[in-house]
């Protein structure tokens, strides 16, 4: 059995939802992960400080007891954002960053920003406030394919706005592209990567007939994405850091309505590493997970340490969601049904 000890990960991109499900899932990332960025795309979405002070109650009421797990939360940016609102809640650390979310380009999306020029005063107040910026990089035009939505937004969106506020720290969520590999090393902004993008391509969805089970926005693309994700990801470059967008929904919406989004807080860790074995770059895991985004937010790593070992770790086929002891609800995880060869071990301290 090999062993394997990295500075405590953190999450740069999670949805943790309300209610019920947040009370049950909340511990898949409370229990291994220092902090993460909460987003702001719930129902009712984060737009106020008034709102996220609420959310932010809600999820340390959640949390197991004595936990020490950090959420940094998002503000939902719209065309009728308040700039002064805005910069009040970074500079009182309600707010952590702003969140970018084309109008319906996914999951609670319907109130997000219709053109983003109109939001070019903010972007200079959070240029001026150091507050960064994440964004959801996709256009939503019905003439643009969707496997095609990323580069377009890039070349179409991004590009303009790197250029106009050169010192606004941006990240690029999510990405799913050799296009969007190459635009971020080459214009110093920051970018998330999912373990599932790691491990899928745009076939998966097909093996089976139509399989909701590996749709996610942005979707899957073509193997040669894939592999660039992987080089980018294990290559230690400081840019490019771990989030999950784990994404849950309800087994009935998943399977039968085909909500966008994957759930795989549960196996996120082990989901990465398997990867980074893979290419042989496990000397780089521990950057990706755990160093390089607090060095692009400018915070300090976390002190404690996560064990993780190798034995077989066959993953559950579903997720229960309770309530008064009684199961009301399923989420199937990300590798349900599959035995992946790495295992958390626990916190070192």
């Amino acid at each position: 059995m090999k062993t394997f000890t990295i500075l405590k990960p953190d999450d740069w991109h999670l949805h943790l939802r309300e209610g019920l499900v947040l009370k049950n899932i909340i511990k898949f990332t409370s229990d291994y992960f220092g902090r993460a960025i909460v987003m702001p795309n719930t129902k009712n979405p984060i737009t106020t400080i008034n709102k996220a002070i609420s959310y932010k109650n809600s999820i340390a009421q959640a949390l197991p007891e004595n936990s020490n797990f950090q959420p940094l939360m998002t503000i939902y940016l719209t065309d009728e954002t308040d700039k002064d609102e805005l910069i009040q809640g970074y500079k009182n650390n309600v707010f952590f960053a702003a969140k970018l979310y084309p109008a319906n380009s996914t999951t609670n999306s319907s109130h997000g920003v219709k053109k983003i020029e109109n939001l070019y005063n903010i972007f200079e107040s959070m240029e001026d406030s150091g507050m960064p910026l994440l964004i959801h990089g996709e256009v939503t035009d019905s003439d643009v394919d969707v496997f095609d939505r990323e580069e377009v937004f890039i070349d179409r969106e991004l590009l303009p706005l790197v250029k106009r506020f050169p010192k606004l720290k941006i990240v690029l969520e999510h990405i799913t592209t050799s296009h969007a590999v190459d635009f971020v090393q080459n214009n110093k902004i920051g970018a998330t990567i999912t373990p599932h993008h790691l491990h899928i391509n745009r076939n998966a969805m097909f093996f089976g007939g139509l399989n909701s089970d590996f749709y996610c926005l942005p979707v899957a693309k073509r193997e040669t994405n894939r592999i660039a994700l992987r080089k980018a990801a294990t290559s230690g470059n400081e840019c490019f850091f771990l989030g999950t967008d784990s994404a849950p929904h309800l087994r009935e919406w998943k399977a039968f309505c085909g909500c966008a989004g994957i759930f795989n807080s549960p196996v996120a860790i082990e989901s990465y590493l398997t990867v980074f074995e893979e290419e042989n770059a496990l000397d780089n895991f521990e950057k990706f997970a755990s160093l390089n985004g607090p060095n692009f937010y400018n915070l300090p790593p976390n002190k404690e340490k996560l064990k993780l070992v190798t034995r077989p770790n066959k993953i559950s086929e579903f997720v229960n969601i309770i309530e008064e002891k009684n199961i009301v609800g399923k989420i199937k995880p990300f590798h349900a049904g599959e035995t992946l060869n790495w295992q958390v071990e626990g916190i070192v301290k």
